[in-house]
């Protein structure tokens, strides 16, 4: 059977609800499934909070008798392995469904094809790669951690009229307006975790939480990158560590290396009772060399983060950018001027690094949002 507008249609529409979730799957991903029934939705799911249960087992427990000789939109591949549940292609298979379509295959070698093949054994028509392009985007993070084993990296810059992304000595600045405010906390609600420079931390002792309202809940962890373990017990992160976790990445070196912006402890000593300070606090202390992301976001991966944001500053972006291992940009451009004592941004929309493709623009109130994108 060729693919048609009407399954593109249903397709779109699985994988806006794939979205629903993003962030708070655990390692599993966020799917979305419909179950379609003479041109009728039937059954509707989303993969549930903590990864189980999957989506195609719950929208074919609300479709029931209905799943029989009916069609499964499906964003990521069903799963054919025996986990913690049985096999998403053998609950569709004894539902009765007679065609499966599949935007994106899935990666997982103990999934990859074996997933279809069941359902083809089963008598079950199945066409995949449908809308797949979007489909991928939907599921970036998890195919990130299952292909490249780290978490999907966005780098989000607001960059103000003369190329700045803030002021010296001046903590915070409002740069975009609260338009594009609010889309950034929409942003970290779908995100595993956010990180920061030790520098901005000092600086401008942000919260990173999401506040927007009825998304309060969907903060991501928040990581420091922080050799010598400067964070201040003071500063809003520390003092919020047991309601949002924290993660500070210390230096693995026992020569303690100097810190962006902030003050290095005199000795191992001072270091060791920094560290527990910290950790009495609630601040998870990690040892994994801070300004080497080729080897922290492996190391990120395997504690079941699948996406990260980097929001500060200016030599964390270039750290991850120089690295070449960030694979969205966001990059905020604001008719505020900064003027005198300006932090230069990174980048701007004139040096975007090679590789990236330029995907949407979007305007918020005054401010332009220019997203880039590698390919998956």
């Amino acid at each position: 059977m060729s693919i048609t507008p009407h399954d593109e249609r249903f397709m779109a529409a699985a994988i806006r609800l794939s979205r629903w979730h993003l962030g708070r799957t655990a390692t599993n991903p966020s799917v979305g499934c419909l179950i379609v029934r003479d041109g009728v939705i039937v059954g509707r799911a989303v993969t549930a909070l903590s990864g189980r249960p999957h989506a195609e087992t719950q929208a074919l427990a609300e479709a029931g008798a209905l799943a029989r000789g009916a069609t499964a939109y499906v964003t990521l591949e069903p799963c054919s392995h025996h986990g913690r549940t049985p096999p998403c292609s053998e609950a569709l298979i004894a539902y009765g469904v007679a065609r499966v379509v599949i935007s994106v295959t899935d990666p997982d070698p103990r999934v990859s094809g074996r997933g279809i093949g069941m359902l083809r054994e089963a008598g079950i028509e199945v066409d995949a790669g449908v809308l797949e392009a979007e489909g991928r985007q939907s599921l970036a993070a998890y195919l990130t951690r299952q292909t490249k084993n780290r978490p999907y990296v966005t780098l989000k810059l607001a960059v103000s009229a003369d190329g700045m992304i803030g002021r010296e000595g001046a903590g915070q600045v409002a740069i975009t307006g609260p338009e594009a405010r609010a889309q950034v906390q929409a942003l970290r609600a779908e995100t595993d975790a956010i990180l920061v420079g030790i520098g901005t931390a000092i600086a401008d002792d942000p919260l990173l939480t999401v506040r927007a309202p009825g998304l309060q809940s969907r903060s991501p962890i928040r990581i420091v990158l922080d050799p010598s373990l400067a964070l201040p017990l003071t500063s809003k992160l520390v003092e919020t560590a047991r309601e949002v976790p924290v993660i500070v990445v210390a230096s693995e070196e026992a020569s303690l290396l100097e810190s962006e912006g902030g003050n290095t402890p005199a000795d191992a000593a001072e270091m060791e009772s920094r560290r527990a300070a910290l950790e009495a606090a609630g601040v998870e202390v990690v040892h994994c060399n801070p300004y080497h992301p080729e080897v922290l976001l492996p190391a990120l991966a395997t504690r079941g983060i699948s996406s990260l944001l980097v929001e500060g500053g200016a030599k964390t972006a270039r750290l991850f950018l120089e690295a070449g291992l960030v694979d969205r940009i966001q990059l905020y451009q604001a008719p505020v001027v900064i003027g005198e004592g300006g932090i230069e941004s990174p980048l701007d929309a004139t040096d975007i690094p090679s590789g990236f493709a330029h995907t949407g623009t979007l305007m918020f109130g005054e401010d332009r949002l220019d997203e880039y994108e590698r390919g998956l």
